[in-house]
């Protein structure tokens, strides 16, 4: 297999170019740091040639080499696990394939669409829902034709309203080439509201700097959805990264997985989502963990996370309080995961879409 794409990630600092820290891509980068152990890397070699793998530095600093279980290797060093047989696995688990009409584009919902210019990241998270696509040989990024198909698609529906930009991680473009994707979208009289989705502040914070952050000064919102998992990937360049963000008017979200042994307990969740709301972040979704190939590891019952979610709710204030959703494999939709959507009777799990149609779902 090709290797995968390993391009250093840079900054600028006025009109000169300074290179960022190369990121960890390879298994021997890994040992070398002591991620994994060197006599690991063989057993490891088909985890890393069928899934992406990439640790930024200022992540790979964080890890606790001591620590078998830290919560932040097992999101992002590679695990044996990863070709573990899954009969629950699906190749594409919410049926991205099934809602784009052109490359590029993920229409699920009537009055929003995903546009995604970019399918490479930063750190690749060993539980993504799209770690069948991104990092891959394919082109890192959209080509310009194929760009100028998508943002043709986005003006011919004037039913969206808001346009997400996701991944791949979209601040991984340049601030030139993000700031004229971003004027494309604002000069789009129906698109309102603009949304980005990344990982960035966590993973390379000091790529959120004054350049960048202007390219998202827009007349129209402009919405940053912050992945993050675990309370210390909060980090004081992390926090200081989302507040250059939301001092110049950006409103900033959180995600976050619910991942067994990174964040299933209610201690941790309690301190992530406090930590974040002091910091002006919103949790804005817990999500169940999708069906990937090789995240069988990850994933929690339903059932658990309703009763993380009720203990919650006793304890924290409902600023801090996301909402639980999950994605109904095959590109059904997301519903929140409560009463009104999921049904347990002695026949198992039922879910209804937002169509109303209910969904045998298999734990």
């Amino acid at each position: 297999m090709a290797p995968r794409n390993n391009a250093t990630l840079t900054r600028r600092k006025g009109a000169r170019i300074i290179p960022r820290p190369k990121p960890l891509m390879d298994l021997e980068a890994l040992a070398n740091e002591r991620l994994i152990d060197a006599a690991m890397a063989d057993e490891l070699r088909p985890v890393a040639e069928r899934f992406s793998v990439s640790i930024t530095r200022p992540l790979a600093d964080l890890i606790d080499r001591h620590d078998a279980n830290d919560p932040l290797a097992l999101q992002f060093v590679p695990d044996v696990r990863e070709l573990s047989a899954d009969p629950l696995a699906v190749p594409d688990p919410i049926g991205d394939a099934a809602h784009s009409p052109v490359k590029g584009i993920i229409h699920r919902y009537p009055d929003r669409l995903l546009l995604l210019p970019v399918r490479v990241c930063a750190v690749y998270c060993r539980f993504c829902f799209r770690r069948e696509t991104v990092g891959s040989n394919e082109a890192a990024a959209l080509s310009q034709a194929e760009l100028d198909a998508a943002l043709a698609y986005i003006r011919n529906h004037k039913e969206i309203w808001e346009v997400i930009l996701s991944g791949g991680d979209p601040f991984l473009l340049s601030p030139r080439r993000m700031s004229e994707l971003l004027r494309e979208l604002e000069r789009i009289e129906h698109v309102r509201v603009i949304r980005i989705h990344t990982r960035l502040p966590i993973a390379d914070p000091a790529r959120i700097n004054a350049t960048l952050v202007n390219s998202l000064s827009l007349a129209k919102p402009v919405y940053v959805l912050m992945h993050t998992n675990h309370p210390r990937e909060l980090t004081a360049d992390c926090l200081n990264a989302c507040a250059l963000m939301i001092d110049s008017g950006i409103t900033v979200l959180s995600q976050s997985v619910l991942l067994k042994g990174v964040n299933d307990n209610a201690d941790t969740l309690e301190q992530l989502f406090r930590k974040l709301v002091e910091n002006r972040i919103k949790p804005y979704y817990l999500h169940h963990c999708d069906r990937a190939a090789g995240t069988a590891h990850f994933r929690t019952s339903i059932a658990t996370g309703q009763a993380l979610m009720r203990e919650l709710r006793g304890r924290l204030s409902g600023l801090c309080l996301p909402e639980y959703v999950l994605d109904i494999p095959g590109g059904f939709g997301k519903v929140p995961v409560n009463a009104a959507s999921v049904i347990n009777d002695d026949s198992g799990v039922v879910i209804t879409d937002p169509s109303g149609v209910r969904h045998p779902y298999f734990e």
